[in-house]
């Protein structure tokens, strides 16, 4: 999956929207050589008889777009994936359900042991303020 997601050499983004828009353009003028002919302004037929074909033609093509649409965005996946910031197939980690630090078995978990901490004021540290903070100078004045 991670080769699929982020081959080694994706086609260039703009090739792939360059091959889309013609491809686009292609499905568009064959579906117009196809719906013309068969529209009641060039064929000797009335709009309630020619509608159905016209529908099932608009149809096709809008579905063969959409088609081409989506398998474009599924090449174009690796430039999106890549553009994110703080994203890398290395930064999904997966463990073992077996040693996940959540197991309470103590012979499975690789955790350490979860010690107790006291509650009396000698666990709390002096403070190192050593002055009291200066006053927020506006950023522009010097």
């Amino acid at each position: 999956m991670r080769q699929f997601l982020f081959p080694r050499r994706p086609m260039s983004r703009g090739v792939l929207l360059f091959v889309h828009f013609f491809l686009q353009l292609a499905l568009v003028s064959a579906a117009m050589l196809w719906l013309l002919p068969r529209s009641p302004w060039f064929a000797a037929i009335d709009w309630h008889q020619a509608w159905p074909t016209l529908a099932l033609g608009a149809g096709l093509w809008l579905a063969a777009a959409l088609g081409l649409r989506l398998v474009v965005e599924l090449c174009l996946l690796p430039h999106h994936l890549g553009a994110r910031v703080g994203f890398a197939p290395g930064d999904v980690v997966t463990r073992s359900f077996e040693r996940r630090p959540a197991v309470h078995d103590s012979q499975a978990a690789w955790t350490s042991e979860a010690r107790s901490m006291e509650i009396e004021p000698s666990v709390l540290g002096n403070a190192r303020v050593t002055r009291p903070a200066e006053p927020l100078k506006p950023q522009g004045s010097v």
